[in-house]
């Protein structure tokens, strides 16, 4: 019950009951990217994403970026575009977690190039 109840009112957690039906009945899936995520298209134009797992913008890859965006690019004719062995793969957006980057974990290293004027 609180599954079916998570499916209709909970857009965190996946896609809602609504977004169901009108994927259903109007979406046209253009394609998958390696995270699993699913782009879908309606007859008059709009675009959206159907998450593979938890909800988040960061998790749209650069090759689809500019097609969810309707950002005209060699990138929305092919989809598949190649890596080249510099390039990293794509991570979303990891502040507030424990992988996210800190420039300097150690806090005791840290000092104040300022001193502050009240003692």
């Amino acid at each position: 019950m609180l599954t079916l109840f998570k499916k209709i009112f909970v857009w965190w957690n996946q896609e809602t009951f609504g977004t169901k039906i009108e994927t259903l009945f109007f979406g046209k899936l253009v394609g998958k990217d390696h995270l699993g995520n699913k782009y879908y298209e309606s007859k008059k134009g709009k675009r959206w994403v159907i998450y593979a797992e938890e909800i988040d913008a960061s998790k749209i890859p650069v090759e689809w970026y500019s097609w969810i965006h309707f950002t005209r690019n060699k990138i929305e004719k092919k989809h598949d575009l190649e890596k080249y062995e510099w390039q990293k793969p794509h991570q979303p957006n990891l502040t507030g977690t424990e992988s996210a980057y800190y420039p300097n974990k150690n806090k005791d290293a840290i000092q104040k190039k300022y001193k502050t004027w009240k003692n």
